[in-house]
């Protein structure tokens, strides 16, 4: 069978959006699927890593259009558009009201007519089984369903986040004529798609208000780990943050916890250093400052994926930080799998209810602190820094398998064909 599948985020795109689709489509065939890819022919993406391109089959149909995109009305990009322009939309202030009030779902909108011209000749001479639209952007979710309407194809809407109810929309400043009009899309797209498919069971409850049959296929790992050589474990008490980390994930409760142990305790403040490695909110950075820490912890750049994980696999502990926003029990960040099978302790300060603790619990890898939980934290950090003094600070995570990009990869290709029928 064939499927289309229809994403902005694609190679070199870097980051968590591109990872989820890029890994079916690289094992979907082995399932006797095969994937067309429908992308964006002149994108700018925040985030850039040339080593994913290599991980794309070579067999495999990319078809690709033009978009006009309003931001580049908003900003002056010059040489640093690929890194600034996007991400900053997101911040707050007057270009976030713009953003959230005209531009909706989101300012990919002027993508759409184009893309469903395009693809709606395609499909007249080219036979597709099912249709697959991923968001963020959920303006791709709008392509599919006119697609859908058009022809008679089985469509299915992944939705690696939220739409209405993902966490850094009250950074716009939405009006309720905004508001109503995003909700009406969304509410459309899950009525109107044959199946949705989603990341957490959380967001399964959420959507089965509305759709008619939602699916979860977590995000999960691959064989990067295999891969590459074993790294060395840093020889400090070393704990790594790796990823995106907006200002609704700064971990004040961490930093007070680490001020208060290092002027306890003097060889602990010897031995302890943090890393912050991808693109962090000034936010976090000011209250490293506040808290005294500044000569503790050592801020990163963006690295390629491959870099990222061996500062994973180099760490002494794994540090996961969870946006502190309403419906936060439902958000499973996909750097999560990449963490077990780095084989290190995960220190997670989030809901202590939701996917991700029931996740942790189940692999043993790992604890999850409420966010203003200082005490409990205070025991955890010298619990793990104690067992890192003996020289025996390791986890191995159970049941993880099934993570394992291949084998999800296998389920999704078990419900398109379940779909097809």
């Amino acid at each position: 069978m064939k499927v289309l599948i229809i994403t902005y985020y694609w190679p070199p795109a870097g980051g968590s959006g591109v990872q989820r689709w890029l890994k079916f489509v690289k094992y979907l065939q082995d399932f006797g699927v095969a994937p067309v890819v429908y992308t964006v022919a002149n994108p700018e993406y925040p985030v850039l890593d040339e080593t994913l391109v290599n991980e794309v089959p070579k067999n495999i149909q990319i078809l690709k259009q033009p978009i006009w995109d309003p931001t580049d009305l908003l900003f002056w990009k010059g040489k640093n558009k690929h890194k600034t322009a996007i991400s900053s939309l997101n911040k707050g202030g007057f270009f976030s009201f713009i953003r959230g009030n005209f531009f909706i779902p989101d300012p990919k909108i002027f993508w759409v007519r184009k893309s469903v011209n395009y693809l709606h000749k395609y499909l007249q001479s080219n036979k597709v089984d099912v249709i697959i639209s991923t968001g963020p952007p959920h303006s791709t979710h709008l392509i599919a369903q006119k697609l859908h309407q058009k022809n008679t194809i089985k469509w299915i809407a992944d939705f690696r986040d939220p739409w209405t109810d993902l966490y850094y929309n009250a950074n716009f400043k939405q009006t309720s004529f905004a508001k109503k009009r995003n909700k009406k899309l969304e509410t459309l797209v899950l009525k109107n798609a044959d199946c949705v498919l989603t990341v957490s069971h959380t967001l399964k409850k959420e959507f089965s208000k509305t759709a008619q049959q939602v699916e979860v296929i977590t995000n999960g790992f691959d064989d990067e780990f295999v891969k590459l050589p074993p790294q060395n474990r840093e020889q400090q008490f070393t704990i790594s943050y790796i990823g995106l980390l907006p200002k609704e994930s700064n971990p004040i409760v961490l930093f007070k916890v680490l001020k208060k142990l290092c002027a306890q305790d003097p060889q602990f403040s010897e031995d302890l250093t943090l890393n912050f490695i991808g693109d962090i909110a000034p936010e976090v950075k000011q209250e490293v400052a506040i808290q005294g820490l500044t000569e503790k912890v050592t801020f990163i750049g963006r690295v390629s994926h491959e870099k990222a994980i061996a500062y994973q696999q180099k760490a002494q502990v794994l540090l996961l930080l969870i946006p502190n926003v309403t419906k936060a029990e439902g958000i499973l960040t996909g750097k999560i799998f990449e963490y077990l099978m780095a084989k290190r302790p995960i220190l997670a300060i989030g809901p202590e209810t939701g996917d991700l603790a029931t996740l942790l619990k189940d692999t043993r890898a790992g604890v999850v602190v409420d966010y203003d939980h200082e005490e409990r934290l205070t025991l955890e950090i010298e619990k793990q820094y104690k067992v890192y003094r003996e020289g025996s600070l390791q986890v191995t995570p159970v049941n993880i398998a099934k993570f394992h990009r291949r084998e999800l990869t296998k389920k999704l290709a078990s419900l398109l064909k379940n779909i097809n029928q």
